[in-house]
């Protein structure tokens, strides 16, 4: 018994002693510092980074990236090596150059910038070359490229919530982008922290000055309502002048005729500024033909500046509403499978700005009717008429229980009304047959309508917020087609009845709803939309004000 006690507690001792041993080496490891990278011989002082911004101050913002971004890489230098200056150097200078060129912004030049790359790229041996100069443009080539990051990718610091944009702003790294670029060689390029559609329409934005500097477009004068094909106006000569400038208008011939070719430039143009695409040259035509190149300058760029907020890689499967367009997009594979008509809220009930996730479509849906529609219009209309809600097929609760309405003095509740009332499934359903939540504080969704008829119309601001939806069922069947529970034979039987139905979404589907009056499409056109909300304005007071 001795024995074995004695056995079992040197045992104990030694998984004891060995625990202690591993966990102690484990420790250890983790403790280990991370691996240098060795950039350069060249080395940075804490204080010549301090006394740089003692002589020439920044935002903490900045001067904090700036430290970080050096301790990061041990205070090696970022853009110089023993041989020189690196390639980095002049690649970012030409991005400043280009930036000026294409946003007429000099808010990154400056001519020691300028004077000192170009020296030191022409000739590395030059008497110039000090230290004091050296550590000088390495800490401007970095400043600089911190600020122009946070304004050309991150776009203005104020919160878009006061610019009615709610989708959340992801931050994005320009320590990592800065480490990419200073590793370039001649040649390479670094990519850029932007969306795809970012990225297109800047390149029309460069085309767009082009036109500028060419004189821009002629204005177009007549004073016929309409013009049609092979009729004859002097005005046409300005006409096909824009449109040839622009792209829709593939040859000009200079003549004052009205050609077939026109024609279809002009359909095309249409197409482009939401217009009826009939052809003809009438004056809604004409008043979008006779906005000024500037004008339309200026729409990009603040359209640009509104896709900085979007995230850089979008999902792979998401809707995209466009608000200013009266589109649903939808996107598989990041690209664009189908689109459809639909409406969206009034200038006095506008659509909010946001991104969700459907989570469900409901068949056969009630309407529960917000409270500033039952304040502003049902207790009114039960006031003149009692047998409006029977009328409407609606319904009145209290609780969970229907009560009979001719039980109320609805006098009573003209500010405030204690019940909820909704409207029961049916054809004649404000939300039509379905309607797709996506939960969010705004009490938006995507719906079906029996107002059909609205859809044909080109500016369809018309709801109390909500989305409406030209083709629901193609919706539905499309957001299914992995569920093989449902088909469209399975749809049309439950939309039948008028007995709700819901169907849950797993996973859940992004959808963003979003406002551009600007933006490239998928075939590579550069469309146009009036500013419906205002938004424009309200965001050029705060891009333009420095400018």
């Amino acid at each position: 018994m001795r024995f074995i006690r004695i056995f079992s507690n040197t045992f104990i001792n030694k998984i004891f002693i060995f625990l202690f041993i591993a966990i102690t080496i484990l420790g250890c490891k983790k403790k280990e510092p991370k691996e240098t990278i060795n950039y350069t011989n060249l080395i940075i002082e804490q204080d010549s980074i301090n006394s740089y911004f003692n002589t020439f101050p920044e935002s903490d913002s900045i001067i904090n990236e700036v430290n970080q971004f050096y301790k990061s890489r041990d205070y090696q230098y970022a853009w110089f090596n023993e041989k020189g200056i690196k390639a980095a150097a002049p690649i970012f200078n030409n991005k400043i150059q280009n930036y000026n060129a294409d946003f007429n912004d000099p808010s990154f030049k400056n001519k020691k910038l300028d004077s000192l790359i170009s020296l030191f790229s022409k000739d590395r041996n030059s008497s110039l070359a000090t230290e004091k100069n050296v550590r000088e443009l390495e800490f401007l080539l970095t400043t600089t490229f911190f600020r122009y990051s946070h304004k050309v990718y991150g776009g203005i610091t104020k919160n878009t919530h006061g610019l009615e944009w709610f989708i959340p702003r992801k931050k994005k790294n320009y320590q990592k982008l800065l480490d990419s670029l200073v590793t370039l060689n001649k040649g390479e390029t670094v990519l850029e922290p932007v969306n795809k559609y970012y990225k297109t329409l800047k390149q029309k934005l460069k085309e767009y000055r082009g036109i500028d500097k060419k004189g821009g477009f002629h204005k177009v004068v007549t004073t016929k309502k309409i013009i049609i094909t092979t009729e004859s106006d002097s005005c046409l000569i300005a006409v096909k002048h824009n449109l040839f400038l622009t792209g829709d208008l593939k040859f000009n011939d200079k003549t004052i005729v009205f050609t077939d070719q026109l024609a279809k430039a002009v359909a095309n143009f249409q197409h482009r500024m939401g217009l009826n695409e009939d052809g003809k040259l009438n004056d809604k035509t004409i008043t979008e033909i006779n906005r000024p190149v500037e004008y339309r300058i200026k729409q990009m760029m603040l359209n640009l500046e509104r896709l900085r907020w979007v995230p850089v890689e979008m999902e792979n499967e998401y809707l995209l509403v466009n608000i200013p367009e009266y589109r649903l997009h939808i996107i598989e594979n990041n690209k664009l499978v189908w689109s459809t008509n639909v409406v969206v809220g009034k200038d006095v009930n506008q659509t909010n700005i946001f991104k969700g996730n459907i989570s469900s479509i409901i068949l056969n849906p009630y309407w529960n009717i917000p409270n500033s529609i039952i304040k502003n219009e049902i207790v009114p209309h039960m006031i003149k008429n009692p047998d409006y809600l029977a009328t409407n097929n609606m319904e009145i609760l209290s609780g969970k229980e229907v009560i009979d309405p001719s039980t109320i003095n609805w006098n009573e509740y003209e500010k405030n009304v204690p019940f909820r009332i909704r409207q029961k499934p049916g054809m004649d359903n404000a939300l039509g047959k379905m309607k797709f939540l996506f939960p969010n504080s705004y009490s938006i969704y995507l719906h079906d309508t029996p107002s059909k008829s609205l859809f044909g119309q080109n500016k369809r601001a018309f709801s109390h917020g909500c989305i409406r939806v030209e083709n629901p069922k193609k919706l539905a069947l499309h957001i299914l087609r992995k569920n093989k529970t449902y088909n469209l034979e399975k749809l049309d039987t439950i939309l039948k009845t008028n007995e709700e139905y819901g169907i849950k979404i797993k996973p859940s589907i992004p959808v963003y709803i979003v406002y551009f009056t600007s933006w490239v499409d998928s075939a590579g056109q550069l469309n146009f939309r009036n500013d419906i909300y205002n938004l424009d304005k309200q965001l050029a007071n705060e891009i333009f004000e420095d400018l």
